[in-house]
């Protein structure tokens, strides 16, 4: 049987430079869990939702994480970082092996449009093998509300997804309901991590091929280490959950290419939309531009490069 044992760090985190914060984490997780095989962060820990923290490719964070990686001989998927590649800034999440090698980077697809402005989408869902136990997924925060995301990395033959996100909104549950759809829908773990404190409001969790949890975080600093059992993911696969719904097996054999994914459609509902902008206040006295919450206060979320302290 193959088993996976992941911690996932949900950490209370400030804007700015988190780097020696997550070593000490990374570090003391591994030394009280020592049999965890790979450390998930949240989305943008390093340094919080700022493009102007972007960094080349193989830039000082990048550097720091792969030390961190050899240093503690465990997997690490790093979060996210803003990472410049020529004139674009993608949000990527770096897949690093306990050697200290960079095994993946992924780009996160889908931007939080219109708020995580000036950030280029990614082209591509990607997995990574660890040998003998599985092959792993990775998407990022608004990633997730995009079934065809999560369905890509099953259909690529991930048996875990692993979700660093940003969260800080009123949404969050909605989010959790749709990672714990993600896992039935999909027959494999969801792992949600997202960061708490000045930046996140917290809530992580874990649910199993079922669509079952397995655990679900509060708000504040929490380590969640859970061993995950991909002879369990397999088994669900092939015989279905308690021997209902064999989900993956009737996607492959559908009979239809549904309408949206048919080559030069078009949907009159959808272009009826407008643009993707963000929405106007309709206060008297509202300043333009500004999202405002329950509280009258400016409220940033998922990636908006904007966010400051205070």
């Amino acid at each position: 049987m193959s088993h996976l044992a992941v911690a996932a760090l949900q950490l209370d985190l400030q804007v700015g430079d988190n780097l020696d914060r997550i070593s000490d984490e990374v570090a003391a997780a591994k030394r009280r869990l020592s049999w965890v095989d790979i450390v998930l962060l949240g989305e943008l820990s390093a340094y919080g939702p700022s493009v102007a923290c972007a960094q080349d490719p193989g830039g000082p964070a990048e550097e720091r994480f792969r030390r961190i990686a050899r240093d503690n001989r465990v997997w690490l998927v790093a979060g996210s970082i803003f990472e410049r590649v020529g004139e674009e800034i993608y949000n990527t999440c770096p897949v690093i092996a306990p050697n200290g090698d960079v095994v993946l980077k992924y780009r996160k697809i889908y931007p939080f449009r219109p708020y995580e402005a000036g950030v280029a989408a990614g082209a591509e869902c990607m997995t990574f093998d660890i040998p003998k136990v599985g092959r792993i997924g990775v998407s990022i925060c608004y990633d997730m509300w995009f079934p065809e995301t999560t369905r890509t990395l099953a259909w690529l033959g991930a048996e875990v997804i692993l979700h660093p996100g940003m969260t800080n909104t009123i949404d969050r549950g909605v989010e959790l309901a749709i990672a714990r759809a993600s896992a039935a829908q999909n027959q494999c773990y969801f792992v949600d991590v997202n960061v708490a404190g000045h930046l996140g409001n917290g809530r992580s969790a874990v649910y199993g091929p079922g669509g079952e949890v397995v655990y679900e975080a509060g708000s504040g600093r929490d380590v969640i280490a859970a061993e995950l059992d991909l002879g369990y993911v397999r088994r669900v696969r092939e015989r279905g959950w308690h021997g209902l719904g064999q989900t993956l097996k009737s996607f492959r054999d559908g009979p239809i290419t549904f309408p949206p994914y048919r080559e030069g459609a078009v949907s009159a509902s959808l272009a009826g939309l407008g643009p993707l902008e963000k929405a106007k206040p309709r206060l008297d006295g509202a300043v333009d531009g500004d999202d405002v919450d329950q509280r009258g206060q400016a409220a940033p979320r998922r990636s908006n490069q904007d966010q400051t302290e205070g």
